[in-house]
């Protein structure tokens, strides 16, 4: 663990992927950025999610890593003329192993709870009840103190311009890349239309992936705004105008989150205890508690392995709906 975070003059993290995975890295950030303010810190990323941390004040460098072979070997050679202090692996693959292996410094690497997770999905047996948010988690491989903020990311874009500000707008966010982590979207359509009947506005919000899914929604809706071909630091912006944003277990509900604003999530074939839920915001999680076959995976499949889909189908309309009632007057 680091003794005097004060003596550090360069710390390089590495996270390569995903949305979720890198916006629950801010916390770490910042906390650092505050018990230090004159480190350097720097951070390894793929370059599809670039713009995640494009604008982080917090961070000195950031580097995209390539499965190339020649870019790899310009990374790993520009890396190591840094002189780092210290390593920060919170993705701990052979990846970025191998950036770590090359660097050869102190290095501290995120643990993943593979067995205990391996154990909850086969047999059941929950060893990870008492396991912190990946926030904390992350901190606690280095044995950084975290503030008690949330997620963040930074954007100066402004809201599009069809949003207006005397409307109650909420998000709806269909898409995930697993089946088994997707609340039905015959549900949403129903949901969606409820939200307008009580006067609300639906705003969809989805990466390219979920551009078929929100168009079909949208077509069921009577006024909705279909904002899924945006930028992610342009959604971070749209996403800032909704009172309440609808989400699966996904990127989205972390952006969501970083954002600030409340989410309400539906959790199917994945759980709490992995530590992806909503962090520091005011939120709700909607899952079935008492099904027997939940979780069937830590990541997500791409059917339901019994063809019942409980853990998604059981989450109604109805409750969703309600849920906002009871979460806007909390």
């Amino acid at each position: 663990m680091i003794k005097d975070i004060s003596q550090l003059k360069k710390i390089l993290i590495i996270r390569l992927s995903s949305m979720g995975d890198i916006l629950l890295t801010t916390p770490l950030i910042r906390s650092i950025k505050k018990q230090n303010s004159s480190v350097q810190i720097d951070f390894v990323i793929k370059e599809e999610f670039f713009e995640l941390v494009k604008k982080n004040p917090h961070l000195s460098n950031i580097y995209t890593y390539s499965k190339e072979s020649s870019k790899k070997k310009e990374l790993l050679k520009l890396l190591k003329t840094n002189k780092y202090d210290l390593v920060i692996d919170l993705q701990n693959n052979n990846r970025s192993r191998e950036i770590v292996l090359k660097l050869d410094k102190k290095t501290f690497q995120f643990r993943k709870n593979s067995l205990k997770k391996f154990i909850l999905v086969h047999f059941k047996i929950n060893r990870l009840k008492k396991s912190p948010p990946i926030p904390v988690r992350y901190s606690k491989t280095a044995g950084i103190n975290l503030d008690n903020e949330g997620l963040e990311i930074f954007t100066d874009n402004i809201a599009d311009s069809r949003l207006e500000l005397n409307e109650k707008y909420i998000g709806l966010c269909p898409g995930a890349k697993h089946f088994t982590k997707r609340w039905p979207k015959e549900y949403f359509i129903e949901l969606g239309k409820k939200l307008e009947s009580e006067g609300y506005r639906v705003v969809l919000f989805g990466g390219m992936n979920e551009l078929e899914v929100t168009d079909e929604i949208a077509k069921q809706l009577s006024k909705p705004l279909n904002l899924c071909d945006a930028s992610i630091l342009q959604t971070a912006a749209n996403m800032k105008m909704c009172k309440v944003i609808y989400t699966n277990d996904s990127g989205t509900m972390h952006l969501s989150c970083a954002v600030n604003i409340p989410v309400i999530a539906f959790f199917g074939s994945t759980v709490k205890e992995f530590g992806f839920y909503p962090y520091k915001t005011q939120n709700v999680v909607l899952e079935i508690d008492n099904l027997p076959c939940r979780p069937c995976t830590h990541i997500g499949r791409k059917s339901c392995p019994l063809k019942h889909f409980k853990c998604m189908n059981e989450i109604s309309p109805d409750l969703a709906f309600n849920t906002l009632k009871r979460l806007l007057i909390s």
